[in-house]
């Protein structure tokens, strides 16, 4: 039975997983730009049975991104079919586009018995908690707004009003900070890699002895 939106985009439906289930959900989210998907390729590569859900998006596909590989990219209209058949564990507007984690990407995982990340925005986060309320979200912050700025600008792939836009976004976004579990600073790469990965262990760690 396909679960009922509600205005902050999650749905109200809670994920039936069954029994058995042995993997954990972490969610890594934080400001655009912030280096959220290098830090998480740097921890799988320490983790490499963690798995990464694979979102949603109405945006444009960039140069060199493929379809299921960095996003699913969907039409308007699909996207509406699946959030009415209740499709989505998330969904959520951010700049512009729409975004969302397919339930089915979360849960086929979690079955299995493996870990899953999920690289979203931080209301895209939000709402994950709400619904799954023993998956662990991690922040990553940059050292500094100007950090952040450098790195946006650097990257090429905005224009000058979308990288105005996203620092006025993501100056919002550092103050929900206290709503999660841990906080990684990205000021080394590899060094926030293995922070993660090493949060990652130690969740396990804590089950195992509790």
């Amino acid at each position: 039975m396909p679960g009922r939106s509600r205005p902050d985009g999650a749905c109200t439906r809670r994920p039936d997983l069954g029994t058995g289930v042995t993997g954990r959900l972490f969610v890594v989210s934080g400001p655009s730009g912030v280096g959220k998907g290098t830090v998480i390729r740097g921890a799988r590569r320490e983790l490499p049975d963690l798995a990464v859900a694979t979102s949603a998006t109405t945006r444009p596909r960039r140069p060199g991104e493929r379809d299921g590989r960095e996003y699913y990219f969907l039409g308007q209209e699909d996207f509406d079919r699946r959030v009415a058949a209740g499709e989505f564990l998330e969904h959520v507007s951010y700049a512009g586009n729409r975004y969302g984690t397919l339930r089915s990407e979360v849960e086929r995982r979690l079955r299995s018995g493996h870990d899953v990340v999920l690289e979203i925005e931080v209301e895209g986060a939000r709402a994950v908690k709400r619904e799954m309320p023993e998956a662990v979200l991690v922040f990553i912050a940059p050292p500094g707004v100007a950090d952040l700025e450098k790195r946006l600008r650097g990257r090429a792939t905005d224009t000058p009003e979308e990288i105005e836009h996203r620092l006025r976004i993501a100056r919002g976004e550092m103050e929900a900070k206290p709503e999660f579990d841990h906080v990684i600073t990205n000021d080394d790469a590899g060094r926030a890699a293995a922070e993660l990965a090493a949060l990652m262990r130690s969740v396990h760690e804590q089950e195992e002895h509790g």
